[in-house]
């Protein structure tokens, strides 16, 4: 098995070498490195060395083979596609709606019923993948991002490093939050409860999400969340040391009779093998239930 890529590039692109091309597309340099060597990676049909340029116009094809990867075939056993709801699908990207419920990912081996087991019997037996990108909590809904070829996945891992992929979430929390804010504080570890984390927890790093409020309901707000950092349970955290905990939150809420509502509802990102191109866009629809709930 081997993955070919054929990319045209833009006939305004400036002049580079071909190893500034593959660099900036954010290839690692140890796959530059595997292309370079063994001459797989080929400019309007041959090889060409990494320090020759490349202009607009050239077409520059790339082949992987499974040993560039240290795990080129992710052991994900297909379980049942019954409930998988694709909401974009290219060659390289999928976008599924995450259902209330589901796991994102195996913990172990064997485990069976999660969003990826599906996907994975979505793909079916012909395709590597699929190849985690994001996660959303067992019962966060939404836009999940996976690949489905491994060339990819270093591509789009350094996207998400670089903030150039943005989720950004609704969510309806307890309260009466209004306007717009960010908030910033630390998350760590909390030392009482290894599930939870905690604003200024043990090992704390740096946490930043964006706010806007949408809409209010007797003791409750809906508000629009995104990210810069990736911590885990921080939108989570960062509610409720604000006073404005997720409804349903199991574990940083009073509990109630509701589910958590908080919805992954829209992802941008840049296709990969792109240089400052435009962005896609994939919104998760609203599940119906998600303004069904009630409060103590």
């Amino acid at each position: 098995m081997q993955w070919t890529y054929t990319i045209q590039l833009p006939v305004n692109q400036a002049a580079m070498p071909l190893r500034a091309l593959l660099t900036a597309w954010y290839l690692p340099s140890h796959l530059v490195h595997d292309l370079r060597i063994h001459q797989r990676v080929l400019v309007n049909g041959s090889y060409r060395t990494m320090n020759q340029p490349v202009t607009g116009g050239d077409t520059v094809s790339l082949t992987f083979l499974p040993s560039d990867f240290k795990e080129p075939f992710p052991d994900v056993a297909p379980d049942s596609a019954a409930t998988v709801s694709v909401l974009y699908e290219t060659p390289d990207l999928i976008v599924v709606n995450k259902t209330r419920g589901s796991k994102t990912h195996p913990n172990l081996p064997w485990e069976r019923g999660t969003t990826l087991n599906h996907v994975a019997a979505y793909l079916g037996p012909n395709q590597p993948g699929p190849y985690i990108l994001s996660r959303l909590d067992q019962e966060t809904t939404g836009a999940l991002l996976m690949t489905k070829t491994p060339a990819v996945v270093p591509i789009m891992v350094r996207n998400i490093a670089e903030k150039r992929v943005q989720r950004t979430y609704l969510a309806w929390v307890h309260g009466t939050l209004t306007g717009q804010g960010t908030f910033t504080d630390p998350i760590g570890r909390d030392p009482q409860d290894r599930r939870k984390r905690l604003v200024n927890g043990v090992h704390a790093q740096s946490a930043i999400t964006h706010y806007a409020v949408l809409d209010h309901r007797p003791q409750a707000t809906l508000v629009k969340l995104w990210l810069e950092t990736g911590r885990t349970h921080q939108l989570r955290v960062h509610l409720a040391h604000a006073g404005h905990p997720l409804i349903g939150d199991p574990l940083y809420a009073v509990h109630g009779q509701s589910r958590l509502r908080l919805h992954c509802w829209q992802l941008r990102f840049p296709q990969p093998f792109t240089l400052d191109g435009p962005q896609t866009t994939v919104v998760a629809p609203i599940p119906p239930d998600f303004d069904h709930f009630q409060l103590n």
